[in-house]
């Protein structure tokens, strides 16, 4: 949301310009049933270190309910666009053959009614981001038995789900501003009580919770625990982590263990990386934290910027997280360019970032429709609609969908699927010559390699490197992605990588995986 934040309130518009009435009438709305699904015993779920997440702003993914559509206009950029739980209910088969395992959604609770204008234009709260009432779900997005429903349905395909929660502030003119139980709780510019540090400043002017106080931390933090427990979710995304102080983040720590024991943490600390996540990660305070770093150094290792040995080092220095801590690390997402837009839209080294992504450790965080080739934008364009092509589904019916692209997706979460050392083995250097990167990753444990390749060059790259001793007695080695087989001889393995191309490498046969 942070880029949402710094056009809203950080330039000359936020202004005290003022737009009157309401957004413009929505288009007559089309939607989808929710896909009844037989009741069958859940799906075994992956251990969140071999897990593939996809992330969805719930409002731009599918209406399923026209009913609830309220503000809703589809032509402009921020307006309520009508997606909601049931559409995403609907469509959990399109994001399950993708074979993610977890799901991450935006935020349900109700938010505040109104719109801002400090972008230029009439900025409603759509991303969930704003909240007014901690107690209850958003009616433009459903209700909480839409919400059980769908975690139920995941479940039965085997993914986790994971909502988005905010406790550092409420929405703009929340009417807990003048709630006469609240309206003290609170740091705000109107009152010129906002401090300059990260704990006591006002994120681009919203109200600043006193979450250090013991009555404010049991008034934003039980009913979202509660909702947690009574619809069976997985665990929590946690926004503005580093906004809210240490002793707070401790406690909820002990109270969502009390939800569940292995009730999941992955939290939003801008700029994060294994080093700067390390205080959240030493204090048990949670799980698993972004990595912002990924993004810019793929982007530019793909686009040919720096040496492939400074990109293998920096892979394997990924690896100084906390042990049993993880990084999440993501291409594109709500509050940056996306990573298709960032490559002007071609495709060829985005998919090479995306193979990257998904050979190496952590949490690889898919942003709804980048599968398909949504070009994103920077904010509010990276929250556009999920592109459904000729599927009646609003509001993203008749955008554009890139199926060989997916297709491409499902190969590269199939191959981390079935090759659990791409997320959990150790990075081993193989080759990093001109625009040729080869690394192994290695599970010591369980004796499993496989081998990554990318050519970020014009023309086709050759390698030679020594057969990986857990390969050996191996009759024929395979790309994971084309089938083609790479040649064994004298105890190396010869590679061609083609163009702007790609291997995993893997056994074809040989010892038991």
């Amino acid at each position: 949301m942070r880029s949402a934040y710094r056009l809203l309130l950080g330039s000359a518009l936020a202004s005290a310009l003022v737009l009157g009435g309401c957004a413009p009438a929505s288009a007559p709305p089309q939607t989808v049933p929710v896909v009844a699904v037989p009741e069958a015993p859940p799906k075994e779920r992956v251990p969140w270190d071999r897990a593939v997440l996809y992330f969805v702003v719930l409002d731009r993914f599918a209406d399923g309910d026209p009913s609830n559509n309220r503000d809703v206009d589809r032509t402009a950029k921020g307006t309520f666009h009508g997606g909601d739980l049931k559409g995403l209910r609907s469509r959990l088969d399109e994001i399950a053959d993708l074979g993610v395992t977890a799901l991450w959604i935006t935020p349900v609770v109700q938010n505040v009614p109104g719109f801002v204008t400090g972008a230029g234009f009439p900025d409603w709260a759509y991303h969930g981001y704003w909240p007014d009432d901690f107690t209850a779900i958003d009616p433009r997005f459903g209700t909480e038995a839409d919400l059980k429903g769908l975690v139920e349905d995941a479940h039965r395909r085997g993914i986790r789900v994971l909502l988005d929660v905010v406790y550092n502030h409420a929405g703009y003119n929340t009417r807990y501003l003048s709630d006469v139980k609240t309206r003290n709780w609170f740091r705000s510019e109107e009152r010129g009580t906002c401090g300059q540090d990260d704990l006591t400043s006002c994120v681009s002017g919203l109200p600043d919770w006193k979450t250090e106080v013991p009555e404010v931390q049991d008034f934003v933090m039980l009913p979202q625990l509660d909702l947690a427990r009574r619809v069976g979710l997985d665990g929590f995304r946690l926004d503005t982590v580093k906004h809210v102080d240490h002793p707070f983040w401790k406690v909820h720590r002990e109270r969502t263990r009390a939800v569940s024991p292995d009730f999941f943490l992955l939290g939003e600390v801008w700029g994060g990386d294994a080093q700067v996540l390390d205080p959240w990660f030493s204090g048990d305070e949670m799980d698993a934290g972004f990595d912002f770093g990924f993004q810019g150094s793929t982007l530019g290792f793909v686009q040919g910027r720096g040496r492939a040995v400074a990109y293998d080092r920096y892979l394997k220095a990924r690896e100084k997280v906390r042990p049993g801590h993880l990084l999440s690390h993501f291409l594109s997402s709500h509050d940056v360019p996306g990573a298709l837009f960032q490559l002007q839209g071609n495709k060829d080294p985005f998919r090479l970032a995306a193979v990257l992504q998904m050979t190496t450790g952590g949490i690889p965080m898919i942003y709804y429709g980048e599968e398909v080739g949504r070009p994103g934008g920077d904010w509010p364009d990276n929250r556009s609609p999920m592109p459904w092509g000729q599927q009646p589904i609003l509001p993203g019916k008749g955008l554009p969908r890139d199926e060989a692209l997916r297709d491409f997706y499902r190969k590269l979460i199939a191959a981390r699927n079935e090759l659990p050392e791409l997320a959990t083995g150790s990075h081993v250097s193989l080759v990093a010559e001109g625009d040729l990167l080869v690394f192994g990753r290695r599970d010591a444990d369980a004796k499993r390699t496989a081998v990554v390749a990318v050519n970020r060059g014009a023309s086709e790259a050759r390698a030679s490197f020594a057969l990986p001793e857990d390969w050996t007695g191996a009759v024929a080695v395979a790309d994971r992605l084309s089938g083609e087989a790479a040649s064994i001889a004298n105890g190396n393995v010869e590679i061609q990588v083609p163009p702007r191309g790609a291997r995993i490498l893997a056994l074809a046969s040989g010892p038991a995986r």
